[in-house]
């Protein structure tokens, strides 16, 4: 074997080890991007709108997304180089945390549909309880209508009597 295939595998060998740690620093980042689930369980609002849009808030991954894409590139490139002794532990984390994430933001997405829904819903609601308030003021009005005149003809009636 030659000097310059010695050194070509010795460089390949520190490439390659600095491609998994490269891997390894972007996956632990992207662990660290993600919400703490006790954030996303105990939420401080004064109502379900508040509550709502705290909970999207806390589901922001920040930049786990791109930590996990950086690690995903490095990845790919180590495996197409033959550079990885054994990756398995690699592949099983990046497929956890791109399965975690999908769900995250997925989660993330169906909260500010329901916050973006919740307002219009209660409008709505308001709406139909003024309606139906303003038809029961309505019939109490013609109960007091109908009261009033019967009992102004009565008064009429008891002192045509005297």
């Amino acid at each position: 074997m030659s000097q310059s295939t010695l050194d070509d595998d010795e460089l390949f060998g520190e490439a390659a080890s600095e491609i998994r740690a490269d891997v390894e620093e972007h996956l632990d980042a992207a662990r660290a991007e993600l919400p703490d689930p006790e954030s996303i369980w105990e939420v401080e609002a004064e109502n379900t709108l508040g509550v709502l849009n705290a909970l999207r808030g806390t589901l922001d991954v920040g930049d786990a997304e791109d930590h996990l894409r950086d690690a995903r590139k490095w990845y790919t490139m180590g495996q197409r180089a033959d550079a990885f002794d054994d990756a398995d532990d690699l592949e099983e984390e990046l497929e956890a945390l791109t399965e975690a994430m999908e769900d995250i933001v997925e989660a993330r997405e169906k909260v500010g549909e329901l916050a973006s829904t919740v307002p219009q819903l209660r409008s709505l609601l308001d709406d139909l309880h003024a309606d139906a308030e303003a038809e029961g003021a309505g019939d109490d009005t013609d109960d007091v209508e109908e009261a009033e005149a019967d009992g102004g003809e009565d008064e009429e009636e008891e002192e045509d009597e005297e």
